[in-house]
Parts: structure tokens; sequence; C-alpha cells
């Protein structure tokens, strides 16, 4: 067994790119983090802290910032000791305890189902949730050495990590550019999941490398012969073919094994792109290339930023490939977006040449990201939110949402379903009872609750943010409001016919198309949806329908018009065009009129309110109505109570009424002075009996004086 690892050695290495101060703070956070996890194993029965030392060494090989390996050597801490993200911003400073918070938040997404859509949506939230890119190459370092020591664990758990390495880590790497350690854990995760295929594929490659190696040297020694005779600088590599690849290619593109390992793989290194595109003439020379089979990713790179020329050449019996590249391109093929901290760290030897490279490469990729179709093909800063206009929630079963920023539960259940989003009525946020307009946030799991009969809010239109959410409310509630402006109009329109002796049904459809071509409207349901909007008067309505539409042109309301007193019955519970006077707080049991207001229906007042017309053309207007019997929703009553002032007199005022099974809505003491005070109630009853129950109950309170109902 190899000596654990020690800080000291990690010290060594970071010497290489990190001042003493920095290293002393990496040095700070692994001895924080010893004392945090003392007494922890891993499964392997190693001390848990070479974990959080192995993934620092590899972001260390990455030569990544010391806010980075910090993070690395802390990022267990929030999840496994219960030291809160605080202790360590105080400890560490706020960027670092950002780090390990959003490396812990990663780590609690459970990755529920496997679809392929779902694995592209779960790296995109993936990256979504990470503020800070940094955050995803410290967990791709946690997962790459979580890869490498996966032995111990459980075989259902080990298949779990494998098959989320291969889904979700792997790609995410791969966009970042990060080559080598993309390959790694796609040859970890295979190897985890297929342990037998993996045996086969790897002996027979090595059985093959074994009976090809003269071929292989004597085409690198061609090459470097080429390459000396025009005198261009290049060290070749053979190319190592990954099992995982192997596999893919035999699975997906249904090749044999041989047809695959029959191409021999091999990348050239120069010092310019210059000398690249001269490398490129000079082994076309020495053997054809295939047609169709060149690519120039120098001139138009990759949008995860590789660049090189790849070119597929025939000689010898066998397909060659070749990668042309620099030093450079090598370097960020292998470490993408990480290759930025090498120069981002501003040791001494910084050269404003290597910040300029660095800020040419990140240009280039935003430039790439308006030109790439796949919107994962990105990369907008180093440090920026990926997908700023994003966030993806879960379902109750696992299925990832994609909305727009802002978005709200009422947004998301439109997105599952019209007719969800139209009888929602409540949602739950990660199992918790949540309001349906707050904004949600990538990672949470949101629930609606629905009820059948319900109706959309006109509210909900102030705060939703998706174009199907606002289109299938405003349908809805137009349809409604035509729905009850017709039931009310035509109610009404009864009534005023009743006046006249007549019903509706006697009316014939010549007399009723005279009416609405004297109207100047489009059918008789537009004239009564009027009606019950308030535009028009039933009483005219029904004048001109029994006298005929000319006799009735100059109808005025006569006081001695022939009236119907017989009300019309109201539930209290009609919708959008029946509301009550805010003025006067009518309840069922309350003597009750109604007054029609353009455009909005009708308005219920009680009969002795005071902003009631008092002219008798005015009253004339007024309809009567009645309550129905079986009324069960409840109203707001505003009441007055004068009281003296003693100790939790309003606490014994809550639960009178809470003791009557009324609902207080607010409470607010107006004035008082040493001994008495006034209290002002907004209470919720569903009737007068219920009302008076209520009252009695607070006049039987010692400390109540007076009590009375406020009609403003």
């Amino acid at each position: 067994m190899s000596a654990e690892p020690t800080v000291e050695g990690l010290a060594q290495e970071l010497s290489t790119y990190l001042d003493t101060n920095r290293i002393n703070q990496v040095r700070r956070a692994y001895y924080y983090a010893e004392q945090a996890h003392e007494g922890q194993m891993r499964k392997s029965g190693d001390r848990y802290i070479t974990h959080p030392l192995a993934v620092a060494r590899i972001l260390a090989e990455l030569k990544l910032d010391h806010q980075s390996l910090m993070a690395a050597m802390l990022h267990d801490v929030i999840e496994d000791t219960g030291i809160p993200k605080d202790a360590l911003a105080e400890q560490f400073g706020e960027d670092v305890a950002e780090l390990v918070d959003g490396v812990s938040k990663l780590t609690q997404i459970e990755f529920r189902s496997r679809a392929e859509a779902q694995a592209e949506n779960f790296q995109k939230m993936t990256l979504a949730m990470a503020r800070d890119i940094r955050v995803i190459l410290v967990k791709l370092a946690d997962r790459l050495h979580n890869m490498r020591t996966l032995g111990p664990m459980p075989y259902e758990k080990r298949q779990r990590i494998a098959t989320e390495t291969l889904d979700i880590y792997a790609p995410i790497a791969n966009r970042l550019g990060m080559h080598s350690i993309c390959t790694e854990l796609e040859d970890l995760g295979f190897s985890s999941l297929y342990p037998m295929r993996a045996k086969y594929i790897s002996k027979a490659v090595n059985k093959l490398r074994g009976s090809h190696r003269e071929i292989i040297e004597e085409i690198r020694g061609r090459l470097q012969e080429k390459l000396e005779e025009r005198g261009l600088p290049g060290r070749i590599l053979g190319r190592e073919k990954h099992l995982n690849s192997i596999y893919n290619k035999m699975k997906f593109k249904h090749k044999s094994f041989h047809e695959i390992m029959d191409v021999y793989a091999f990348r050239i290194i120069t010092d310019t792109e210059d000398d690249c595109y001269r490398i490129l003439g000079a082994v076309h020379s020495l053997y054809k290339p295939l047609p169709g089979r060149f690519k120039d990713y120098i001139a138009m790179p990759k949008a995860n930023g590789y660049q090189s020329l790849h070119t597929t050449l025939f000689g010898m019996h066998v397909n060659i490939e070749i990668q042309i590249r620099t030093e450079e391109m090598e370097h960020i093929a292998n470490n993408g977006i990480a290759a930025h901290w090498m120069y981002k760290n501003e040791p001494s030897n910084v050269t404003s040449v290597n910040q300029a490279r660095v800020d040419r490469w990140v240009k280039g990729l935003m430039e790439m990201r308006e030109r790439a179709d796949d919107s994962l093909e990105f990369i907008e800063h180093v440090k920026v939110d990926l997908f700023p206009d994003e966030i993806y929630v879960f379902t109750p079963k696992g299925r990832i949402m994609e909305l727009p920023s802002g978005a709200t539960p009422v947004d998301f259940a439109y997105a599952i379903h019209t007719d969800i989003g139209n009888a929602a009525v409540a949602c739950r946020i990660n199992r918790n009872l949540g309001s349906l307009s707050q904004p949600l946030q990538s990672g949470q799991t949101v629930e609606i609750i629905t009820a059948p009969g319900a109706r959309p809010n006109p509210a909900w239109l102030s705060f939703v943010v998706t174009g199907k959410a606002r289109s299938s409310i405003r349908h809805v509630l137009k349809t409604q409001k035509r729905a009850e402006s017709l039931e009310l109009g035509r109610t009404l329109l009864k009534k005023s016919l009743k006046g006249f002796g007549t019903k509706l049904a006697d009316i014939s459809d010549g007399q009723k198309q005279a009416v609405v071509n004297h109207n100047q409207v489009n059918s008789f349901d537009d004239l009564i949806s009027d009606i019950g909007l308030g535009n028009r008067m039933a009483y005219l309505v029904a004048r001109q329908l029994v006298n005929g539409a000319e006799g009735a042109e100059s109808a005025t309301v006569e006081a001695g018009r022939p009236a119907d007193r017989s009300p019309v019955t109201i539930r209290g519970t009609e919708g959008l065009l029946v509301k009550f006077a805010s003025c006067c707080k009518p309840i069922p049991g309350d003597p009750v009129v109604g007054v029609m207001d353009s455009g909005n229906g009708m308005v219920i007042h009680s009969d002795t309110c005071s902003r009631l017309p008092e002219d008798d053309e005015g009253r004339a207007r007024l309809t009567h109505l009645k309550w129905a019997k079986d009324i069960t929703d409840e109203f707001s009553v505003e009441l007055r109570v004068e009281l003296e002032r003693q100790r939790g007199v309003i606490a014994e005022l809550a639960n009178a009424v809470a003791m009557a099974d009324g609902n207080i809505e607010r409470i607010s003491v107006e004035d008082q002075n040493a001994k008495f005070g006034i209290v002002s109630l907004v209470v919720h009853v569903n009737g007068r009996r219920h009302l008076a129950r209520v009252m009695r109950r607070i006049r039987n309170i010692r400390a109540v004086t007076h009590i009375n109902r406020v009609r403003h």
C-alpha cells in the first residue's frame, strides 16, 4: 500500500506556481478540515482527510487557484460535520465559503431518472446551480477521486455512481474542454458498470498493440524523418484508444473491434500555429489524405475551446489519424477551462502575454457561444452563472422542467398542462407548503395541488413570467367573464320583462333581431352580455323588446315605470361580475341591493349604505336582491370594539372570535388612553346569525364596554 499523501507533498507541488502566503492559506484549510473530519473513515479504511487532500492534488495538477484548493479541502465540511457556512466564511472568507456551499448543494441533487434528455437537463442544472464555475471544477475533482476509489463500495452504490458519472459528470468535463478528466471519468465509469466488457476490450487492445508495435514504430519513424527533413519542430506521441470510446463506437456505430483498432492514431505537438499548417503539408506529402476526413479546428475552434488540425491518411495498408496542435492547444485540450488559472494567479512570473492568451480564449468562447446552436455549447466568462436566464426544477416524479428565471409555481403548473394551471390552488416546494407567487430556484422539487372547479385568479397575471401561463389565464378569465355576464344579464333581463308582464321565451326571434340591429351589436348574446357588464340597462332593453325597437327610442326611466319588485337571488360566489362593496361590507342576511357598474358587472351594497343614490331615478336603477338559503362561504365584517385596557385583553378578544368559529383577518388598536382603547376587527363570518354569535361572545368579555358593526 502506498504511503498516505501529505499536505507537505501538496505544498511542494503548489510552490511551482503559488506564493508562500497562498500556500499557507491552503495549509490552514487542510488543518481545519482534518480537525472537522477527526474520527471519520472512508470505506477503504483510510482516514477521511485523505479524500479532500487527494481532490486538492487533482486541482493542483490543473494549477488551480488557492481558493479552489481551499474549497477542495473543505468541500465535505458543511455536509458531513455540521459546521455552518458562515463559520467557514469567518475563517476563510466569503469566496471560499460560497464555493464550499456550492459543492455541497450539487452533492445534494438526487439523480433519480436516467433518460437521455434528463441527463442533459441534469448537466444543465448542475451548471446552473454553480454560480462560480470553480464549484464545478472542485466537484469534478471530487468525483474523479471517488471514481478512482470506488472499489470498496457496495455493488448498487457503485452502479449508481458510475451511471451518474457517465451521464452527468463526464459530459460536463467534456463541455468545459477538460479532455483528460473526461476520458478518465469515462473509462472508470465504464469499467465499473461493465467490468467484464472492460476486461475483454483491454485484453484485446494490449494483444493488438503488441502485434502492431512494429508498424506503429515504423510510421512514427517516417513522420519524424519527414519533420526533420523540412526543419519543423514537433513531438510525436502515439494516441491511446480509450475503452469507453471503443465500446461506444462498437455499440452505436456498429463497427467491429478490428475496424476501430486498425486506425493508428498519432498526435504531433509543435510550437506555433504556422508550424501546424506546415506539418499538415508535410504529412500529406508522405501519405495520401482520405477525402472528407480533414477538419480545421484551429481556424474554427470547437465550442469548448478545443483547437487542432485533424486529418486521416492512408499509408502502409492502414488508416493513420493525425492531430496537429501547439503546446498551448494541447494544454487547453487536456485541461479546458481549468487552463485559465494557470495564468490567473498573479504570481511574480505571470506575463502580460499569458494573460492576453487567456483573455483571447475566453473571448473566443464567447463568440462561439453566440454561434452555437446548442445552448450547452457555451461559456460566457470564467466566473458567471452559466445559465442566467433559466432555472431547472423537478416534478414530484423526478422529471426536470426548464423554466425562465423568475418563474413561479403557477408558471410551472401551466408548463406541465393548461388544466393543471387552471385548477391550481396551492403548491409544495421541497415538500413544504409554499406560495404560488414566489420565484422558484434551480434544484427545487415542486408539486402543484389542484382542486376540481378551481379557477385562475386574476392576481396571477401580476407575477407570472411565461407566455403560456399569461395567455392561458387571460383566456380563462375572458371566457369566465363572458359566461358570467351572460348569466347575470339574462337574469336581469328576465326580471325586467316580468315587470312588463312577459317572458323572454315569448319574445320572437324577429323582435330580438330588430333590437339587436337597433343597438348595433353583433348578436342577442352580446346585448345580454352588455347588460350583465353594466353597459346597458335591463329595463330599457326589456322595453325595446316589448314595444319594438323604434317605439322605445326616447325611453327614459320613469318613476312610475312598471316595476317588478321580485328580487334576484345571489349566492355570494358568483365570481368576477358580482362584487361586494368595500364601503358597507354586506353579509348574508343583510337587506341588499345591486348597483350596475359600467363594464364590471354588479356591485352589492347594504340597502342602508350612504354611497347609494338618494334620488328617485337613481333608486329606480337599483336591482333588488335576496340571499340564497344555503350559503356557507365566508364574508368580511368590520367591528369596532370599545374596551377597558387590561393585560391580555387582545388575546381574550381573539379567543372569543375563535370560540364562535370566526376567523380574524385583521386586528388593530385605533386609539387609546391609559384606561380605554378602541380596537378595530375585521372578522370572517358566513352570515348575520354567525355574526350575532361572534358579537355575543365579544360582548361577554368583562373588559368590553361597547361593540358595533362598522359601515362606512
